[in-house]
């Protein structure tokens, strides 16, 4: 009787010893390096309605941010997985040399200078420097600036090169952000608004801006959106280019352009093919 009790006893502990290794186990799959706990930090801007903002309940909406989404579920990240950084433009190239985001969507415009401190992917939009004006403005060539006011923010050279090469006479106004800029397009402070027609098609899609304003389509300059990554991680470029093929293939980027920037009216060039920048 003794022996069978001990016995017993020993079946109870064995029993309890390899569930509680299994449920170890599963915890550390849960939240271990290799499980599904991973996570992706993703490098946007917070403040550009219809690109990339977080809104006031903690969720985040726009092009570049259903663009990362998209590339983070062809990396094989669900949406709960994903972080988003916040990724000023100052910080963009110190943010991927610190590893502190893997790659970064947030209008980021592909030149040599950039290139020598990180790769990109893409491009996956190209955008010009416009004009936003009052939906009723009888601006629609840069000339017709001259003795008009137009705003920009303060450190952007968009304005400035409108002026030193379109309207020397326009009036600039510099404002700290865009949102004053387009609260004075509202006001009439101020007669236009300039910087990458992407940007201004984001604001003025806003439901308080809907119908008030218009593109003046006037392809001021060249942008290639690319896909920021660390410098030399050519494997993440190559997989996040298959992700952008893809995107365009299946009809997901035009549906995402639509959906952020239609409201606008905004005319999209149609997506740029892997590689190819246009100057």
């Amino acid at each position: 009787m003794k022996l069978r009790k001990v016995t017993a006893a020993s079946a109870v502990v064995l029993a309890l010893t390899v569930t509680a290794t299994a449920c170890g186990s599963g915890n550390k799959n849960e939240s271990g390096s290799s499980g599904g706990g991973n996570k992706i930090k993703i490098g946007i801007k917070y403040d550009q309605p219809g690109l990339g903002l977080k809104k006031p309940d903690g969720t985040f909406s726009g092009f570049d941010v259903d663009v990362a989404t998209y590339v983070a579920k062809q990396l094989g990240y669900k949406p709960d997985q994903i972080q988003f950084v916040e990724t000023k433009s100052a910080d963009r190239e110190n943010a991927l040399a610190r590893g502190d985001v893997k790659f970064i969507v947030a209008t980021y415009s592909i030149n040599d200078k950039r290139k020598q401190k990180v790769d990109f992917a893409g491009p996956y939009l190209l955008a010009h420097q416009d004009l936003l004006v009052k939906a009723k403005s009888d601006i629609s060539k840069g000339t017709d600036l001259n003795g008009k006011k137009l705003c920009s923010v303060t450190g952007s050279t968009s304005a400035q090169n409108v002026h030193d090469t379109i309207a020397p006479k326009a009036n600039l106004r510099q404002y700290s952000g865009y949102s004053e800029c387009i609260a004075g397009l509202q006001s009439g402070a101020v007669d236009a608004v300039t910087t990458d027609d992407s940007i201004l098609a984001g604001f003025a899609s806003q439901d308080k801006y809907k119908g008030q304003f218009k593109l003046a389509g006037l392809k001021l300059s060249n942008e290639n959106y690319g896909i920021g990554v660390k410098k030399g991680d050519t494997a993440t470029v190559n997989k996040i280019n298959a992700a952008l093929e893809k995107m365009v293939s299946d009809g997901s980027w035009e549906a995402a352009v639509k959906k952020n920037f239609g409201p606008a009216d905004y005319k999209n060039e149609p997506a740029p093919k892997i590689g190819q920048i246009v100057k």
